[in-house]
């Protein structure tokens, strides 16, 4: 494998956390509000805890790509952002 296939395997390895670490702090916003912490520290948590969830379900199934991998990264999505907008607070 040459070195550009391997840094295209990665890109496509890491692109689901990233599109999802771009997406969730702004539908945070959307749908709970503006959160006490900052847009960027939102997006950088997500992109690494996703990063991290589709490590961990490459290392499960021994393969990448799972539907099983995808869901967990939505669910720990969902909740870290539930939990950095403090949503257990809210009315």
């Amino acid at each position: 494998m040459t070195f550009g296939m391997l840094v295209l395997h990665l890109w496509g390895f890491v692109l689901p956390a990233l599109a999802m670490a771009l997406v969730m702090p702004w539908a945070g916003r959307w749908v709970m509000g503006p959160g006490a912490r900052s847009v960027g520290l939102r997006a950088l948590v997500h992109a690494v805890s996703g990063v991290l969830v589709l490590a961990a379900g490459l290392w499960l199934h021994g393969q990448d790509g799972k539907m099983s991998t995808y869901m967990a990264l939505v669910v720990v999505s969902a909740t870290l952002e539930w939990l950095m907008h403090r949503g257990w607070a809210r009315n």
